[in-house]
C-alpha cells in the first residue's frame, strides 16, 4: 500500500508537474505572437516616424535654400557692383571734375569709397566670412594705395596728374585688388548655384 501511495504520490507529481508545463506552455504560444506582433509594430512605427520626421526636415531646408539663395545671389552681385565701382579707373572718371587739384581729389575718392563700403555693409550677413575678408581686404588696399601716391605729390598737383599718377600705379601692379575680388566673389557665387 505504501508504494501504491508512493506511486500514486508520484502519478500526481507527475500529473501536477505536467499540468504546470501545460499552463507555461500555453501562457507562452499566447503571450509570444503579441509580443512579437507588438515589436514589429513598434520598430515599424518608429522608423516611419523617423523617415516622416526626417522629410520634414529636407522640406524645411529646401524652402530655405529657395527663399536665401536668391538673397545671397543678390549680395554677392551688389558686392561686385561694389568692387566694380571702387575700381580706380571707375573711380576716378566718376569722381573727378575739371579744376579740381590732387587734394580734392584724394578727399573725394576716399569719400567715395567710405560711402560705396557703409551702402554695402549690411551684404556681409550673405556672405561667407572669407568673401567679406577678401572685399574689406580689396578696399582697404585700394585705400592704401591712394594715400601712398598722395603722400608723395607737391601741394601744387593737380587732380588731373594725381589721376594719371594712381593709374599708372595700378597698371604696374599684377593684379589690381579691385579685379582679384571681384574674380574670388564671383567664384563663390557659381559655388552657391551648383
Amino acid at each position: 500500500m505504501l508504494s501504491e501511495k508512493k506511486e500514486l504520490g508520484l502519478y500526481n507529481n507527475s500529473v501536477k508537474s505536467q499540468t504546470d508545463m501545460e499552463i507555461v506552455r500555453d501562457i507562452i504560444l499566447v503571450t509570444i505572437p503579441p509580443l512579437i506582433v507588438f515589436l514589429t509594430s513598434f520598430f515599424l512605427l518608429r522608423n516611419m516616424i523617423r523617415n516622416e520626421q526626417e522629410k520634414r526636415r529636407q522640406e524645411i531646408i529646401l524652402q530655405a535654400n529657395r527663399t536665401v539663395t536668391p538673397i545671397r545671389l543678390q549680395a554677392y552681385e551688389r558686392l561686385v557692383l561694389f568692387l566694380e565701382r571702387i575700381s580706380l579707373e571707375s573711380l576716378i572718371i566718376r569722381v573727378h571734375t575739371p579744376g579740381m587739384s590732387a587734394a580734392q581729389l584724394h578727399s573725394a575718392l576716399l569719400s567715395n569709397i567710405r560711402n560705396e563700403f557703409e551702402h554695402n555693409l549690411s551684404q556681409q550677413i550673405y556672405i561667407s566670412p572669407q568673401a567679406w575678408e577678401v572685399v574689406k581686404n580689396a578696399r582697404s588696399n585700394i585705400i592704401k594705395l591712394i594715400n601712398t601716391e598722395f603722400e608723395k605729390v607737391s601741394e601744387k598737383t593737380t587732380g588731373i596728374e594725381f589721376s594719371r599718377i594712381l593709374l599708372e600705379k595700378i597698371m604696374e601692379l599684377e593684379k589690381e585688388p579691385t579685379k582679384a575680388a571681384i574674380e574670388f566673389v564671383k567664384s563663390e557665387a557659381a559655388r552657391l548655384i551648383m
